[in-house]
This record gives C-alpha cells, structure tokens and sequence, in this order.
C-alpha cells in the first residue's frame, strides 16, 4: 500500500511538470495579416451593396424550346449582413399556369428559396451554400445548386440564371427597397 502511495504521487508530479510544460504561451512570431480589402469592386463592397431589401421589378424565364415567360407579380428579396439570401415571386394565376406547363415547380403561386449564399467576385455570381450536400447537375432553371448570376445597374440589381452552355434560363430585375 505504501509503495502504491508513493508511486501515484510520482506519477501526479510528472503528470504536473508534463502539464506546466505544455501550457499555452504567446506566439513568438506574429502572423502578418493584410487589412481585408474595401472601396469599390471587393467582395466586402459587393455584400454591402446586397445587403437590404429589394423589390421585383420584372421576372422572365426561358425555359428551353420554348416562349419565354413573362411573370406578373410581385417579389421581394432580402439580403442580410450573413450572406443570407431570402428570394419570394407571387406569380398571378395565368403566370403560374404557364411557369407549371414549362415544367416549373412552382406551388400556390410562390417562388422561393432561402438559404446563405458565398459571393465570387470573379464569375459575379452568388451560390447557395448547400449545408452537408455537394451541387450537382441542377434539373431545374432555379435549383439552388445553380449559381445566380448578378449584374448591377445604377440600382438596379439583375439575377440570371443560365444553363450549361451559358444562355439564359431565367432574368429577374430587383429594385433597392427604402
């Protein structure tokens, strides 16, 4: 009993020195970090730009093979500080009759999608970020996998959607809301 006494508290000062021997300490040698880049044609100009509401101006899709389609209705899309990206369209009846026989999903009349976006300054796109799923070939003209597409004029803010070769499938013009 004695000896295992005596054994564990040889045991506790190692396991004590071995502790005190890895404890944290400042970092020797800073890491240099650049400022983030601001002013006109960053990514932080383009996300605060995004950020608010917008209001539908116009809606067309162009499904393939076929006349596009001019929806009548209303939208909104709201762009957070977070790269959240909440999109609704309210498409009228005969909207939503057209948008159903060109093979859109689209239920009570309502287009949406919401989720966070990554914003790429090269391809001027905006990608959902699909959380523990990978894209992959999207079947339809607004799957969340395919990437928006945005252009901005004056204030004025112009998402497409385009198929594989690069042609549009759908353009909608949003309006900065007050």
């Amino acid at each position: 009993m004695r000896m295992t006494h005596a054994l564990n508290r040889v045991l506790m000062s190692t396991l004590l020195m071995a502790m005190t021997a890895c404890a944290a300490k400042a970092i020797e040698k800073p890491i240099d970090v650049a400022p983030a880049e601001t002013g006109a044609g960053t990514l932080a100009a383009a996300r605060q730009f995004l950020e608010g509401r917008w209001a539908l101006e116009s809606f067309e899709m162009r499904p393939p093979g076929k006349a596009p389609i001019a929806l009548n209705g209303s939208g909104m899309l709201v762009y957070d500080e977070f790269s959240n990206l909440k999109m609704e369209i309210r498409a009228d009846k005969a909207s939503t009759d057209l948008l159903r026989a060109a093979g859109i999903d689209i239920r009570n009349g309502v287009i949406s999608t919401d989720g966070r976006t990554a914003v790429d300054m090269q391809n001027r796109t905006l990608t959902y970020v699909l959380s523990g799923q990978t894209a992959k070939a999207a079947p339809g003209p607004l799957d969340v996998s395919r990437p928006r597409h945005w252009e901005v004029q004056g204030d004025v803010l112009i998402l497409t959607t385009q198929d594989d070769a690069g042609s549009p499938l759908s353009v909608s013009r949003w309006k900065r809301s007050p």
